[in-house]
């Protein structure tokens, strides 16, 4: 098994559809279940043995600076300072960089939650993980076991886990759950300007050098005040 022990939380999005919560704090500061969503992938991080994690910063800049600063225990944090401009995720991936080292790492966004089942996700993950065949390894939600996902499905896994996305079908079984190991090596010589990742992964799909692992959690996609309550209700159950 690969060890994987860096990540990076993607942080800095202006969380626009979670309006009105976000009109004073980032949405990576919203709290679902008692803990703000940043610290829900910081602490999967943790609990999957990552080291160290950037976490990129853009809206309300100085309340997640603070917040980072005061978060006890592993992992170590940097920031990558984003205020002058939100890069989205492949930018936000590629200036972080040179922090992130020429290793695989994870990439989690906030807006992801779930419990663990037998199984730590992060874990599987890794285990799935095999750089021969892959430069990106995405978590994959089944359709049937998401709450506040809008949307007709992300994408199909071909029998040896190559991916592919949903394209013109009317829909596809797997929603991205918002957690990938990534080579970093993929990105050497792109800028960091504002770019969405699903360009890389694009690319990649024509070279069946991008896979995904279906999860086994029930996962919930926490964008939207609604998705909020739902999710607090869950967790409540």
């Amino acid at each position: 098994m690969t060890a994987i022990i860096t990540g990076m939380a993607l942080a800095a999005g202006l969380g626009t559809r979670m309006r009105p919560i976000t009109d004073d704090k980032p949405k990576a500061l919203v709290e679902v279940g008692g803990k703000a969503l940043v610290d829900w992938a910081l602490d999967r991080f943790a609990a999957a043995g990552v080291e160290r994690s950037v976490v990129n910063i853009h809206h309300f800049a100085d309340l997640m600076e603070a917040h980072l600063n005061a978060r006890p225990g592993p992992p170590a944090l940097t920031v990558s300072d984003e205020r002058g401009e939100v890069l989205e995720t492949g930018g936000g991936v590629v200036k972080a960089l040179p922090q992130l080292g020429s290793d695989p790492f994870f990439v989690s966004n906030i807006d992801a939650v779930w419990v663990d089942r037998d199984e730590r996700e992060l874990d599987r993950l890794r285990a799935a993980w095999d750089p021969r065949r892959m430069d990106a390894l995405l978590l994959l939600a089944p359709m049937d076991r998401t709450l506040g996902f809008d949307g007709p499905g992300d994408a199909f896994l071909d029998p040896d886990g190559a991916l592919r996305f949903r394209g013109e079908a009317a829909a596809a079984p797997y929603a991205y759950a918002g957690v990938q190991i990534l080579n970093p090596a993929i990105l050497a010589g792109r800028q960091a300007v504002r770019f969405s990742m699903t360009e890389v992964w694009r690319e990649l799909v024509t070279r069946k050098r991008i896979h995904g692992m279906v999860m086994q959690s029930f996962w919930m996609h926490v964008g939207d005040p609604a998705a909020l309550a739902e999710a607090e209700a869950r967790l409540k159950a």
